[in-house]
């Protein structure tokens, strides 16, 4: 499935919550599967913090042939014949604004100094970006979604889509997500926020006026994010304390003794994702995104009463945590089923036994996708009445 992404450029100002309005701005999406005539078989598809649109299929060469390694960051889960079958539903992965892989955010031009925006670019939430995903919606003339589904940080949005737009939404397809972030989890954010800010490359925010690049901030917020993505037994069975070859051969026990050298194959691991990820990560944007993350709390405006928050909720759900997931615990998802319940709502719920900590929501686990598979042809089918 060789998929090309679009561009949708809006005009309209975008109120923020900030109380910031951001000017005319684009957001780059792409697209899978064909809309039905009645246009009730779309599937809108949230991304995770360094996700983007590219959810499923792959990317073309300028002869058009399959680019290798360009798999979409979804695609065991999206297109022919997979648990969301894109020859059943049209499915929409949309960049959120903010982003820096398309849609505008701080490596774009500010129209009012003709500069990057950089550190300028305004605060922006998971509200604000559902805000402009329903345009988008809009724009493509779709007015009801069949479902709206995502991991970790897109769960969030999809949480948000019920609760800011409950008329245009189904169902509700929500992933090793949470209601708001646990105080331990802010920490993580915080601690790799200022490995970025205190880079001395950072310049403010303003590092490619400078022509600089925080690289060094940006390995360690990675590396630091990564731990957290991983199960403790994930971590030994792959690593354990197992030395790099080069350095099983030196001291009288394989070690260097150093402070500085990497000898711990998990070391080498972390660096090698600090250092990829710090070649196509804008830092500005983790800034922001984990941010957002943080602020994340529909419950805040309930005097924290998830319950009330969530009454407005009209979608039917469908909720799938992972055992070994620390960082969004089935614990939390669990407070979201409970808070539907009590509003008498109809949900599913799927608790599955998987090692790979939060990073499981993106492999293969066969009752994982059992378990999406299910749902939709049983349960988001019966919106079309079972019509592509």
């Amino acid at each position: 499935m060789i998929v090309t992404p679009q561009t949708f450029r809006f005009d309209t100002p975008l109120p923020l919550q900030s109380g910031a309005v951001l000017p005319a701005y684009e957001l780059v999406v792409e697209t899978y599967g064909t809309l039905n005539a009645d246009r009730s078989n779309a599937v809108l598809v949230c991304h995770a913090l360094n996700a983007s649109h590219h959810v499923a299929g792959l990317h073309a060469d300028a002869a058009g042939q399959p680019l290798p390694r360009s798999e979409g960051w979804w695609h065991n889960m999206i297109g022919p014949g997979k648990p969301v079958d894109t020859d059943r539903w049209f499915v929409i992965g949309v960049n959120n604004l903010g982003s820096c892989f398309g849609s505008t955010g701080p490596t774009h031009i500010n129209p009012a100094t003709g500069h990057p925006w950089g550190a300028d670019f305004p605060v922006v939430t998971v509200e604000d970006w559902v805000n402009a995903q329903a345009r988008l919606l809009d724009a493509m003339g779709i007015d009801t979604l069949a479902a709206v589904m995502g991991g970790s940080l897109g769960g969030m949005q999809t949480l948000s889509w019920t609760l800011q737009y409950p008329e245009r939404v189904r169902h509700a397809v929500v992933v090793a997500s949470a209601p708001n972030l646990t105080a331990e989890n802010i920490a993580f954010n915080e601690v790799a926020r200022r490995a970025i800010v205190t880079d001395p490359d950072f310049h403010g925010g303003h590092y490619l006026a400078h022509g600089t690049l925080p690289r060094r901030g940006l390995r360690i917020a990675r590396m630091i994010g990564h731990i957290t993505y991983l199960s403790d037994d994930v971590m030994n069975a792959k690593f354990g304390r197992t030395l790099k070859p080069a350095d099983l051969e030196g001291g009288a026990w394989g070690y260097r003794y150093s402070t500085t050298d990497v000898e711990f194959q998990i070391e080498s691991y972390l660096r090698h994702q600090g250092d990829k990820f710090s070649e196509y990560f804008d830092a500005n944007t983790y800034l922001l995104i984990t941010r957002a993350l943080d602020y994340f709390d529909p419950a805040r405006a309930h005097d924290g009463n998830l319950s009330r928050a969530l009454a407005r909720a009209t979608a039917r759900f469908l909720l799938v945590s992972f055992t070994t997931d620390w960082r969004f615990s089935p614990a939390r998802s669990r407070e979201i089923v409970k808070a539907l319940l009590e509003n008498r709502r109809d949900v599913s719920y799927a608790e599955i036994d998987a090692p790979h900590g939060h990073d499981a929501f993106l492999l293969d686990d066969p009752r994982y996708h059992a378990a999406v598979r299910t749902y939709f042809e049983q349960t988001v089918a019966q919106v079309t009445g079972g019509r592509p």
